[in-house]
């Protein structure tokens, strides 16, 4: 499937700031489920656009605007088609948990088996994925059924947490909102030693009105695969990814910081739609 993406971030400043700095994560790569097509970054008041990968091979557009001034508009339009993998079934069983060992000595596994800034190894998570994935003696069915705790476990409520809730906070409040899901549980993979990350993107749906988060898993026989446990699935060709991370700290749309007020309003907008 082709979609267009149209996302815009407006911020608006009480009295004029300066020194600016900013990173912006929205261009999505190309890759074996899906291909750029095309993509196109508009910043108001005008700037010079920098762009690189991170450490994560995401891209990141960066600029800075010195001079005061009153608003910041950051706008995206991006055209991306999706052809996903073929979904690896529920009741596959491709990988003993014994070969999880494996996994801990693959270079790019081991940043996704720590602690990180929003995401913590503790004792509570462990225990609650001890008792998830017991009697389970492979890798993608223990996965399965860390997704399907994490789903049941929260509540989704909007604006009960914000994007800089951490994952015990979350564990004590049990809701939260796609990103929270997504900490909950990378948290519990790492926990029993499951590789996982953060997958920064858009879900396609009628609704979108921001940016989605769903996981990876690492599959020591079938490399990373998608999992959603908001919507307690596999991911599919409605879903876009931007960029990957150990959690939100390190893909986060929009991040920056400037010289002035701490009274700004913030508006994000994101319109999807299927070219046909």
């Amino acid at each position: 499937m082709r979609w267009d993406i149209f996302h815009r971030t407006r911020y608006v400043y009480a009295t004029p700031v300066c020194d600016s700095f900013n990173e912006v994560r929205l261009e999505p790569p190309s890759n074996a489920g899906q291909t750029l097509e095309s993509f196109l970054l508009r910043v108001l008041p005008a700037v010079r656009l920098n762009r690189y990968f991170d450490f994560y091979s995401n891209w990141i557009h960066h600029f800075e605007v010195p001079e005061p001034h009153f608003y910041l508009l950051i706008e995206s339009q991006t055209r991306v088609k999706t052809h996903p993998l073929p979904p690896l079934a529920t009741d596959a069983e491709p990988c003993p948990l014994e070969k999880l060992d494996k996994a801990r000595n693959i270079e790019h596994c081991h940043d996704f088996l720590q602690s990180s800034r929003y995401v913590e190894i503790e004792v509570e998570p462990w225990r609650l994925a001890v008792d998830v994935i017991a009697g389970q003696t492979d890798v993608w069915q223990s996965a399965l059924a860390l997704m399907r705790f994490a789903h049941d476990f929260l509540n989704y409520e909007p604006q009960a947490t914000h994007v800089h809730t951490h994952m015990h906070d979350v564990i004590s409040q049990r809701r939260g909102v796609c990103q929270d899901y997504a900490h909950l549980m990378i948290g519990l993979c790492r926990s029993v030693k499951i590789p996982a990350r953060y997958v920064s993107g858009y879900l396609a749906s009628e609704t979108a009105s921001a940016t989605h988060a769903w996981v990876e898993v690492f599959i020591p026989t079938a490399g990373w695969l998608g999992l959603d446990p908001t919507h307690n699935c596999q991911i599919g060709d409605t879903y876009v990814k931007i960029g990957v991370g150990r959690d939100y700290a390190d893909v986060p749309p929009v991040a920056g910081n400037y010289r002035g007020t701490l009274n700004r309003q913030m508006e994000v907008e994101v319109k999807i739609a299927p070219v046909t």
